[in-house]
C-alpha cells in the first residue's frame, strides 16, 4: 500500500494512457486502490474463529478459518488497478495465492502492480499475472475456471460473461464471488433538494464517461419537480462537463474505451429518438472524433426504450418522468439486474420506504457517489454474488471448519 502510494503519478499515467480516463480521476482510483490493500492488511488480524458450548460435558466444538486455496481474479478495464487491489489484498490478507487476468484493454495496471508487489516482498508465485490477448480471453478464462487446481474465481464484468465462468466453475464447484453488470435508477422526488440532485447526478452519471458498474443508467424524475431538473441538469452538463485528452487537466471526459463501446451509446440514442425522446443536450460523437464523445441528456424517454432496458455504459442520461413512488420503485425493480441504486428525498418515511424496497445491493440516498472501502460492495438478482471490500470482504477467501474435540 505505501509502495502504490509513492507511486501514484506513474501508476495513474498507467491508466489514463490505457484507458482514457482523466489524470485526475486516475489519481483518485490509485488512492482506492491503496485503501483496500491496507483495510486488508489490517483485516488480515481479525480472522476470528469461535468456541462454541457444547451439548456433551466431554467435548469442546471449535470453528477455524482457513484459507480456500488459489484464488483466480479476472478484472475489468473500466477500474484496472482498484479492481484488483479490492480482490487481491482480500485474498492475500486471507493466505491464498492469487492469479490474475487483467482485462484485455488494460494488461499494464496488473503488471505495475505485480512489479510493486515484487518490490514490497511478496514471496514469488503468490501473485501472478497472466496477460492475454482479445482472442485468447475466453479460452484462459475456461482454463482459470476449470483447473482443479483454483479453488476459487472472483470475477468484475458483464453479466453474461459471468454467467458463462459460472458454467465452467460447476464443473469442479469452485467457490465463486462475481460483481457483474448494474442498471441503477437514480430517483429524484418531488421532496428533493434538486440542486443537491444535479450535483449527485453529475457525479453519479458522468465519473469515467458513464463507463462503471455503479454509475446511474436511467433517471427518474417527479413531476412537481421534472422541468426544473431537466434544466438545471443540462446546465450544469454543458457548464461543468469538459472533453478531452485524459492528460489535459481541465479534462473531465475522456474518449470511450473502444469504437464498440461509442456504436452502443449512438445506438441507444437514435432508439430512444426514434421513439420519441428529445436530445436537449450532446447526441452525437464528439468533434474530436475517434472514441470522444458528447455527454447528453434525453427526455421524453419511456421505458419501452432500449436505454432504459439495458446499460449504455457510456455518457448517456436518459429521463423517465414519473407521478407516484410507488410507480418510481416499480420501474425501477423492473432490471432483473440490481447494483446500486440511488435517490433523493427529504422526506423521511419515504426515504425509509424506497430504501427497503429497492432490488439493489447498494443505495446511495441523497449521495450520487457511494463506494469506499468501509463498505460492502456488491449486487442482487443477475448482478452477482458476494461481497468485496468491507468486514466482509476477507469471507469470500475463507473456508469455515467446524473441529469437535472429544473424549475429554
Amino acid at each position: 500500500a505505501t509502495l502504490v502510494m509513492e507511486n501514484k503519478e506513474e501508476l495513474a499515467r498507467i491508466i489514463t494512457a490505457e484507458n482514457g480516463k482523466p489524470l485526475k480521476e486516475a489519481q483518485g482510483e490509485i488512492v482506492y486502490s491503496a485503501s483496500f490493500l491496507e483495510w486488508f492488511a489490517e483485516e488480515a488480524r481479525r480472522i476470528y474463529g469461535d468456541v462454541i458450548p457444547a451439548s456433551a460435558k466431554d467435548r469442546r466444538v471449535l470453528v477455524l478459518k482457513q484459507p480456500v486455496g488459489v484464488a483466480a481474479i479476472i478484472t475489468p478495464w473500466n477500474f484496472p488497478s482498484a479492481m484488483i487491489t479490492r480482490k487481491v489484498g482480500a485474498a492475500l490478507a486471507a493466505g491464498c495465492t492469487v492469479v490474475v487476468k487483467p482485462a484485455e484493454d488494460t494488461p499494464l495496471s496488473a503488471l505495475a502492480l505485480g512489479e510493486l508487489a515484487n518490490q514490497a516482498g511478496i514471496p514469488a508465485g503468490v501473485y501472478n499475472v497472466v496477460p492475454c490477448s482479445r482472442q485468447q480471453t475466453a479460452a484462459v478464462g475456461e482454463v482459470l475456471c476449470t483447473d482443479p487446481l483454483v479453488s476459487k474465481i472472483s470475477f468484475t464484468g458483464s453479466t453474461a460473461t459471468g454467467k458463462i465462468l459460472l458454467k465452467h466453475a460447476a464443473g469442479t464447484v469452485k467457490r465463486v464471488s462475481m460483481e457483474l453488470g448494474g442498471h441503477a435508477p437514480f430517483i429524484v422526488f418531488d421532496s428533493a433538494n434538486v440542486d443537491r440532485a444535479v450535483a449527485g447526478a453529475l457525479a453519479s452519471k458522468y465519473r469515467n464517461s458513464g463507463q462503471t458498474c455503479v454509475c446511474t443508467n436511467r433517471f427518474l424524475v417527479q413531476k412537481g419537480i421534472h422541468d426544473e431538473f431537466v434544466e438545471k441538469f443540462a446546465k450544469a452538463i454543458e457548464k461543468e462537463l469538459h472533453v478531452g485528452n485524459g492528460f489535459d487537466a481541465k479534462t473531465t471526459q475522456g474518449p470511450l474505451i473502444n469504437e464498440k463501446a461509442v456504436e452502443k451509446v449512438e445506438k441507444h440514442i437514435k432508439d430512444a429518438v426514434s421513439q420519441g425522446a428529445s436530445v436537449v443536450t450532446g447526441g452525437k460523437r464528439h468533434s474530436l472524433g475517434k472514441n470522444f464523445f458528447e455527454p447528453t441528456l434525453l427526455t421524453n424517454v419511456t421505458t419501452k426504450m432500449l436505454c432504459t432496458q439495458e446499460e449504455t455504459f457510456g455518457p448517456l442520461a436518459p429521463v423517465i418522468r414519473f407521478e407516484t413512488e410507488a410507480e418510481a420503485v416499480a420501474i425501477a425493480n423492473a432490471a432483473n439486474v440490481g447494483l446500486a441504486g440511488y435517490f433523493y428525498s427529504q422526506d423521511p418515511a419515504q426515504i425509509w420506504r424506497v430504501a427497503e424496497q429497492l432490488e439493489v445491493g447498494m443505495v446511495g440516498v441523497n449521495e450520487g457517489i457511494i463506494s469506499s472501502v468501509e463498505c460492502p460492495f456488491g449486487g442482487v438478482k443477475e448482478s452477482g454474488l458476494g461481497r468485496e471490500g468491507s468486514k466482509y470482504g476477507i469471507d469470500e477467501y475463507l473456508e469455515i471448519k467446524y473441529v469437535c474435540l472429544g473424549g475429554l
